[in-house]
């Protein structure tokens, strides 16, 4: 299954440029990164991203990010996919912009 991470440009274009990341500062803090499942990551743009122009929504296969990836309770007890290691290039499937609509961020069809 594709689970999603968003990215600011920024932070895209510094993991972009290392070929790895430990995630955005919010991860850092709590020690893995934060995923979305395609039917979390509209509330996880409109809550934690709302009215931010120029990001980056990156696909991952849940499967091939191995023993590292826990899925664990969260916002309203949901199972939230979190990894535990290094996001790196080799692990994304693709990124596309995600830009701010009237009504919100604008997904790709078929994410959401």
């Amino acid at each position: 299954m594709l689970i999603f991470k968003i990215f600011r440009r920024t932070e895209w274009e510094a993991f972009r440029n290392a070929g790895h990341t430990n995630g955005a500062p919010v991860d850092l803090a709590d020690g893995y990164i934060h995923i979305s499942t395609p039917a979390q990551v509209a509330e996880t743009a409109a809550k934690h991203f709302a009215g931010e122009r120029d990001l980056v929504l990156v696909a991952l296969d849940d499967a091939a990010l191995g023993p590292a990836l826990r899925w664990e309770p969260s916002r309203g007890g949901q199972l939230f996919p979190h990894l535990y290691r290094p996001l790196t290039l080799d692990d994304v499937v693709w990124d596309k912009s995600l830009p701010l609509g009237a009504a919100g961020h604008i997904f790709p069809e078929g994410v959401v």
